[in-house]
């Protein structure tokens, strides 16, 4: 193995201390059953980047995500997210941590009973901002995605790119300083695709840190973001203005 793949595999060890966001440290999640997810590894990520994950099914991209969010645990290794040790961690400070991040799914998960506004709005309402507030904040961000005029309508009623614009719309409501989009375009068309993609990167032009878990290679390789390649429980490479790249 050259140096630089080393490089790669540790994570980007040469990160910026002082403006790292994200830290993963020799981190392994094992399961009870099967190989293990993760196995060693480490991964930096300063404060306003864009970072594409990719990898094949399997490559440990979902639990990646689960352990960011603290939905897992590592079974070794050390995770820092926005100053917060996500190994040691208490219960009850969870809530909290969560509140700093904005996360956006494939299946939109919006709540069916509910018109536009108020799925937006419910995140607002989780961590107890008043009514004034929330009738200022909510049209300001729907505005935003580009749904002003649809906040009456209900999920059923709107198109799959629409449902996940107001997916954003909820992901960002409370102002994030990380999104994480796990698969955000795939169960979008092409048009549609793109038009979220522009979406995530103004978000991020405006200083949100941005990692997308994808499979869309057209995105990957036309951004030119930051591309981390996960294969079998590590990382197999990480390029600046990289594209999705097959491992052998």
């Amino acid at each position: 193995m050259t140096e630089k793949d080393r490089k790669r595999r540790r994570g980007r060890r040469t990160a910026d201390l002082g403006n790292e966001i994200i830290t993963l440290e020799n981190v392994s999640k094992a399961y009870a059953t099967g190989a293990p997810a993760l196995n060693g590894v480490s991964l930096h990520i300063n404060r306003g980047e864009f970072v594409f994950i990719v990898g094949d099914s399997g490559s440990g991209k979902s639990t990646l995500i689960k352990l960011l969010l603290r939905e897992l645990t590592p079974t070794s290794g050390y995770i820092n997210v926005m100053g917060y040790d996500l190994v040691k961690i208490k219960h009850r400070k969870i809530p909290k941590f969560r509140r700093n991040l904005g996360i956006v799914f494939q299946d939109f998960r919006l709540l069916k009973d509910r018109n536009v506004y108020e799925n937006v709005a419910f995140a607002q309402r989780i961590i107890q901002v008043s009514n004034k507030e929330i009738k200022r904040n909510v049209p300001s961000i729907l505005a935003t995605v580009g749904l002003a005029g649809k906040y009456k309508a209900k999920p059923r009623q709107l198109s799959g790119g629409e449902q996940q614009r107001v997916a954003l719309a909820r992901a960002l409501i409370n102002r994030p300083t990380i999104l994480l989009a796990d698969e955000p375009t795939g169960n979008l068309d092409p048009k549609n695709s793109w038009e979220i993609m522009k979406l995530l990167e103004q978000i991020n032009e405006n200083g949100t840190t941005v990692l997308v878990v994808t499979h869309n290679r057209e995105i990957v390789n036309s951004m030119q973001k930051r591309v981390v390649t996960m294969k079998k429980g590590i990382i197999v490479s990480d390029e600046e203005k990289g594209g999705y790249i097959d491992e052998d």
